[in-house]
């Protein structure tokens, strides 16, 4: 199944009947989620994604989940947000309460994907890695190298990565092209290349309590 994550896209949509989930999510996490609901048969658990582009305007990212939960919540017993904070200052979670839906738990994707306590655990030794997900890796240039003009400006590459030493891949599947590509995206920054299995992290244990109710 293909999603269009620079446009809101919807998957297996049905009418509202007690029991039904729906999973309003980054779209950047739009394979893992369904990896995940194919590979447990959470067949009631249904996906609407947002564009994951929003995580370059993360101000953004709080309108996006009113609307798309505004526009769903008749249909659905159930609206889980899978974001996590995002880079919104609390205002996402803020939201959630509002509207009376859970998100998952977390400052970030990176997070959850390591587990949101092995990475507090490690973040004061870890202040300056530039972390990518399976998804960054393969949209590496659509997320960063045009956004922030690198590929007509190489020079600037100091000023945006100066400060950090290492990129970390946290891998979400084993593939070999993937951590090449990983490795390649470092040597294009300049920085030190570290690889991380985390698989699905604290989102296939969120996702498992969505379905379970």
């Amino acid at each position: 199944m293909s999603l269009d994550s620079a446009a809101l896209t919807e998957t297996g949509l049905a009418p509202a009947h007690k029991g039904r989930v729906l999973l309003l999510a980054c779209g950047a996490l739009a394979r893992e989620i369904l990896d995940l609901t194919a590979a447990n048969g959470w067949d009631h658990l249904d996906l609407a994604c947002l564009p994951a582009i929003l995580h370059n305007t993360p101000d953004d990212i709080p309108a996006a989940v009113r609307t798309a939960v505004e526009k769903h919540r008749a249909a659905y017993e159930t609206i889980f947000v899978v974001y996590a904070d995002c880079g919104t200052g609390g205002r996402l979670s803020d939201l959630c309460k509002e509207l009376g839906v859970e998100m998952v738990e977390g400052p970030h994707c990176y997070s959850f994907f390591e587990g949101n306590a092995a990475f507090a655990a490690r973040a004061e030794e870890e202040f300056r890695a530039f972390y990518l997900t399976d998804f960054l890796v393969r949209q590496f240039d659509a997320f960063v190298t045009k956004p922030l003009g690198l590929d007509r400006h190489p020079e600037l590459r100091e000023m945006y990565f100066g400060n950090y030493e290492t990129l970390v891949y946290q891998a979400q599947t084993d593939d070999p092209a993937l951590t090449e590509k990983a490795r390649a995206c470092a040597d294009a920054l300049g920085l030190a290349f570290e690889r991380r299995f985390t698989g699905y992290g604290d989102l296939a244990g969120a996702l498992s309590r969505v379905a379970r109710g």
